[in-house]
């Protein structure tokens, strides 16, 4: 297939851009920048870009995508959560409207996941504050697509705890509950996140749904 992924520089955009090229698709990663550091792939391109501009969006989309992926994030202390996610998915909605490309899977949060009936991971009170703004701006995108009627979109929420590790090809898929191991922990490695966000794209599965991967 050939996919455009918006935020292809981050940490987990960066291992689905090596997933997606490790299976033979072909990649053009949009960053801030136009650069990813190391990009000496033959299938991958790097443009720049605003995932925050639907005209962007649009512009870019509509050069015969099979799909769209995001994995847009703000930096850590630095951009504004509310700003960059949110923003992107406003525009990510109107430009692949515009286009016409349906197709659209997108990193998400596991703050808005269900610990409880009712009770979700952000309500906990020893939710780490740095993540508040977060999590809380990846709720309100996950709204805006559930309204996306003219998308195919899927919203992939990673386990609570996600960062580098090893990559098993192994995880488990729930729905609007936070996934928990034998002993309690909801955790997954960005390579494995990597593996089932690619498996979803290549299967359309989970269409207009969000889906969480875990241990």
């Amino acid at each position: 297939m050939k996919i455009l992924l918006f935020g292809a520089s981050g940490h987990i955009g960066s291992a689905i851009a090596g997933e997606l090229l490790s299976r033979g698709h072909s990649v053009t990663g949009v960053t801030r920048t136009g650069d990813i550091a190391g990009n000496g792939h033959e299938g991958l391109t790097v443009v720049a870009g605003d995932a925050t501009s639907a005209d962007t969006v649009a512009e870019l989309s509509a050069q015969g995508y099979d799909a769209v992926a995001s994995a847009v994030g703000p930096k850590l202390g630095v951009d504004d959560d509310h700003k960059i996610i949110v923003g992107a998915a406003n525009a990510l909605i109107e430009g692949l409207t515009r286009s016409g490309v349906r197709r659209v899977v997108v990193l998400g949060g596991a703050g808005s996941l269900e610990v409880a009936p009712g009770v979700k991971v952000i309500d906990n009170p020893n939710f780490p504050a740095i993540w508040k703004q977060n999590a809380l701006a990846q709720s309100e995108a996950l709204g805006l697509y559930r309204q996306a009627d003219a998308l195919d979109w899927t919203f992939i929420s990673p386990a609570a705890q996600i960062e580098p590790g090893e990559r098993t090809g192994t995880y488990r898929v729930g729905g609007e509950q936070l996934l928990v191991d034998a002993e309690g922990k909801s955790r997954i490695s960005i390579e494995d996140y990597a593996v089932a966000f690619v498996d979803v794209l290549e299967r359309a599965e989970a269409v207009k749904s969000r889906i969480t991967v875990a241990y």
